[in-house]
């Protein structure tokens, strides 16, 4: 069929579809293109959100010089993330080699369980039994559990290697938050811009309830994990623990997930309890691990939500769901979205509740 026996509204409506797929074609390329940056970016945009207020208060107080408070935003939040990942990799080589060290002169010396380590429920004999072959002779107990011991070993190597580019993500995603807060009105603009395409009059609500949100979750879920691991590790290094930034770090991970730090500080009580002489430091130690792992009870309803036009619980489901759905990004993104969605549903109920009140117009009477 030529084209000139096409009537016009079929032409039009080729042409419509051409270009749609056109269109089509060409976002997923874009998508495909920038698919390996999207989680840097999202990452860097929370950063930036998160922190742009006490960016403003950093640069007002270098007199408006931008380019200083960017670089020393650059260097504090690279100094966050690289110092305590270089500290934890140096005292993990050193107590590597210091174990090599001390099995190959046959120095490295295990002290024997205390006889109450029998009592312990379920697991006491089974403890007992390990330890105390170790202690004897740590060679031949190592030769047994062969198996075993490669299998924890390949499992820590693999989260190693996990948290070591979680790391590296931290730092691109850091740079990529400092090129947003040098060109903090540009963004902002930019941003405004899509969101009144996309949401209309509504647009600055809703950038001011997604900023309002991330930093909420920055402060609720992060900040008080952050609080519960130092507070947990300073009591591990008071009653002796060994390797306590270790279980500190294993404390601040637990607690972005939503899970309690009993479940590291528990094996610490039982450590404590078996090797320590002192009964009241053991208690206290007990007492002040169930305070840190049950504070955000406390802190929660304090922190989180704070600032936020959606109850805490809608903020505290969306960052949990979201994380189990997306990881630690998911924080974010699910209360973020979750918050949004609550609001979009509260003006449709709102919506519905004016038309009711509006009064009906009277119909003429014939």
């Amino acid at each position: 069929m030529s084209q000139s026996t096409l009537s016009a509204p079929v032409r039009v409506a080729i042409e419509i579809a051409v270009y749609l797929l056109l269109i089509l074609a060409i976002a997923t390329w874009c998508l495909q293109i920038v698919s390996p940056f999207i989680s840097f970016i999202i990452w860097g945009a929370v950063i930036a959100v998160a922190v742009y207020n006490p960016f403003l208060k950093l640069r007002s107080v270098l007199g408006g010089r931008n380019k200083l408070a960017v670089l020393l935003f650059v260097l504090i939040g690279l100094g966050i993330i690289i110092v305590p990942t270089l500290m934890f990799a140096d005292s993990l080589v050193q107590s590597t080699r210091q174990l090599g060290a001390g099995l190959e002169s046959g120095q490295f010396d295990i002290p024997p369980p205390a006889e109450k380590v029998q009592d312990w429920p379920f697991v006491g004999e089974s403890i007992y039994r390990n330890w105390s072959e170790a202690a004897v002779n740590l060679e031949e107990w190592l030769e047994k559990n062969n198996e075993q011991i490669k299998a924890i070993v390949g499992g820590l190597v693999s989260r190693a290697a996990s948290i070591g580019l979680a790391v590296l993500q931290f730092v691109a995603a850091t740079l990529i938050a400092a090129a947003m807060l040098a060109n903090d009105e540009k963004t902002k603009a930019m941003i405004r811009r899509l969101a009144q395409r996309l949401v209309g009059s509504r647009a600055d609500e809703m950038l001011d309830l997604t900023s309002a949100t991330i930093r909420s979750v920055a402060v609720g879920v992060l900040g008080i994990a952050f609080i519960q691991a130092v507070l947990g590790g300073a009591g591990m290094v008071v009653v002796g623990v060994p390797a306590a930034g270790i279980w500190a770090l294993a404390i601040l991970i637990l607690a972005v997930a939503q899970l309690p730090p009993l479940l590291v500080l528990l094996p610490a009580i039982v450590y404590v309890f078996s090797t320590n002489d002192s009964t009241a430091a053991a208690v206290l130690f007990t007492i002040w691990s169930i305070a840190v792992s049950f504070s955000d009870a406390v802190l929660k309803p304090l922190l989180l939500g704070r600032g936020v036009e959606a109850p805490m619980l809608v903020i505290l489901l969306g960052a949990i769901g979201g994380m189990i759905m997306s990881g630690i990004i998911g924080l974010f993104l699910g209360a973020v979205i979750l918050a949004l969605g609550y609001k979009l549903f509260q003006s449709w109920v709102d919506a519905g509740e004016e038309s009711l009140e509006k009064p009906v117009p009277e119909t003429a009477e014939s």
